[in-house]
């Protein structure tokens, strides 16, 4: 399932450099740039309200935007950092890369686990643990996936989910070659101690 594209705004920022971006964020703005796609890159600012609340509902680094600037033409954008505060943890600085619809990019894509009551291993009182509640693939920069879900059924005690064993999205691969671990089903120590009695 595609990840819906969401709209962002942002104005043009006059001026470069710290003493500008200071004074965007006196104005209650975050600084910002926009780059690739073999353009010169433009400096922005974004509200800094709208900008936290998008930061807060969560994978802003692995969505893709559709970014509105005053005087500009819409731009497929990705966000590539968030530079924060590190004493509020507020954002600084935010960069974006313009992005074309056949672009292959690397991106985290959440990871849902579906199925829970239709694992034998779970129904004898097993503990899924979760390796990675993410995964880096390529995709396709205009079918980026919401997730990636892994089914439960079936799994015993003791079984391993790797990432050859999830079915992946049309066109999305793993960007690490080796067959690594996402989850497994382990025996809580009460069901262990159960056992060895």
């Amino acid at each position: 399932m595609a990840r819906e594209i969401m709209d962002l705004t942002a104005e043009v920022r006059a001026g470069t450099g710290k003493g500008a971006a200071r004074s965007a964020r006196r104005e209650g703005n975050v600084p910002g740039i926009i780059y690739g796609g073999g353009i010169d890159p433009v400096s922005i600012q974004m509200n800094y309200n709208a900008l936290l609340k998008r930061l807060r509902q969560g994978r802003f680094l692995s969505s893709l935007f559709n970014l509105k600037v005053e005087g500009h033409a819409d731009t497929h954008v990705i966000c590539r950092a968030v530079q924060r505060d590190v004493v509020r943890d507020v954002p600084l600085h935010v960069d974006f890369m313009r992005i074309h619809d056949d672009s292959r990019i690397n991106l985290f894509i959440h990871v849902d686990f579906i199925n829970h009551e239709a694992s034998p291993g779970m129904k004898r009182g097993g503990t899924l643990t979760i390796v990675r509640h993410e995964v880096e693939l390529e995709v396709l920069a205009s079918d980026i996936p919401d997730h990636i879900t892994v089914d439960l059924t079936g799994k015993q005690i003791g079984d391993v989910i790797h990432i050859e064993d999830i079915t992946l999205p049309a066109g999305a691969k793993p960007t690490v070659a080796r067959n690594f671990a996402v989850a497994n089903i382990t025996a809580s120590k009460g069901l262990v101690s159960a056992e060895a009695e």
